[in-house]
């Protein structure tokens, strides 16, 4: 399960951050992660509590945005969505798209500091 060692990275990360700021006890991370992270979110949530016991982060939210896949079109010349994740077309016109603009993240936005 790849998601704990994520989770313990989101952790440490913002443990390091919350130092550098003074100290102060973490209520939220904020995280985006794409459809094509292969990181299941389920199992991140669940990781990310025992990542967080006995440190300034326990009891903290893990708070995830969902990032669709996003490709540009090269029929419509513009971002699109795509039609599934085993179908990387155009939901507008269908054309096929390989240039994936969004989708592949797995980013710490922001943290709350109490």
């Amino acid at each position: 399960m790849h998601e704990l060692s994520i989770a313990m990275s989101i952790v440490e990360m913002a443990e390091e951050e919350s130092l550098r700021l003074g100290g102060g006890q973490i209520a939220a991370v904020h995280l985006k992660v794409g459809a094509l992270s292969g990181v299941v979110t389920a199992a991140l949530l669940s990781s990310y509590g025992l990542a967080c016991e006995n440190t300034v982060l326990a009891g903290s939210a893990l708070v995830i945005e969902e990032v669709p896949v996003v490709v540009h079109c090269p029929r419509c010349d513009a971002r699109r969505a795509v039609q599934s994740i085993q179908c990387f077309c155009c939901a507008e016109c269908g054309e096929p798209a390989a240039d994936v603009l969004e989708g592949r993240e797995l980013l710490v936005t922001a943290l709350e500091i109490r």
